[in-house]
């Protein structure tokens, strides 16, 4: 009698929209919740997750599909406002620290996702690199047993020689058409605008083979130092001697 006085005393008659208690059992007819819901204990076996997790999910939603339209008939609104903005719990610095730690977090990342395509990109060069190093290995090693056996003499063949002229002539051509390409540079172009070209000098005295067969201009007497040539000429511009110009000096004075 006296608990049933003290519930009485403070036991309040409030509305149902204040107190939005709703108690049903496990929903198995989404159309109607009332008339499905049932509070059998005995449907559910408590040791298994799985029925147990569906009970409550299922009661949980008969509660939802009962409460919705009561609310809708006493016109509460169900749904939160487009432009609603609800406070933070934590304060502004909670929220700071938690932000850099964020972005310390990230930055690492990055950093460790920078680190692994730089090893990625050193382990692929140094894999290139090893394969260009043993195919230039495998290269001499064919090239050595080649010229042994012709050595030898259990073989005639010389074909490697004219692969090894080919692949530097190739390079050579290549080299040569980078120079053409890239042209002269800016020094070079001035001098040759204010200069000119001024033509071949390398190789300019070469004979060539019109010049070799041609000798109309070839004279026997110039070509032994013989008559007015070459001997003429260092004949009168021999100088005299130490006693021939003291007895001209002498004659001077």
């Amino acid at each position: 009698d006296g608990l049933k006085q003290c519930l009485s005393e403070f036991k309040r008659q409030l509305a149902w929209v204040e107190r939005l208690d709703v108690t049903l059992g496990p929903v198995t007819d989404v159309t109607d919740p009332v008339s499905n819901s049932t509070s059998d204990k005995d449907a559910v076996d408590p040791e298994n997750d799985f029925q147990r997790e569906m009970s409550f999910y299922r009661q949980a939603q008969a509660a939802v599909l009962e409460a919705l339209p009561r609310l809708h008939k006493l016109q509460v609104p169900t749904r939160r406002p487009d432009d609603y903005f609800a406070e933070m719990a934590k304060s502004d610095q909670q929220m700071q620290k938690i932000r850099q730690k964020l972005k310390s977090k990230q930055e690492a990342m990055e950093k460790s996702e920078k680190a692994k395509q730089l090893r990625a990109l050193r382990k692929y060069g140094k894999k290139v690199q090893t394969e260009i190093l043993q195919k230039r290995q495998k290269e001499k090693k064919s090239m050595l047993n080649a010229v042994k056996k012709y050595q030898k003499g259990l073989s005639d063949k010389l074909d490697f020689l004219d692969e090894e002229q080919t692949s530097s002539q190739g390079n050579k051509k290549g080299s040569g058409s980078q120079r053409i390409k890239r042209g002269p540079n800016a020094k070079r172009r001035y001098k040759n605008q204010k200069f000119g070209f001024g033509g071949k000098k390398k190789g300019s005295k070469w004979n060539t083979k019109e010049s070799f067969n041609d000798v109309s201009s070839f004279r026997a007497k110039v070509a032994h130092n013989k008559g007015p040539g070459k001997a003429g000429k260092k004949a009168l511009n021999k100088r005299p001697g130490k006693r021939a110009r003291q007895k001209m000096k002498s004659r001077a004075r």
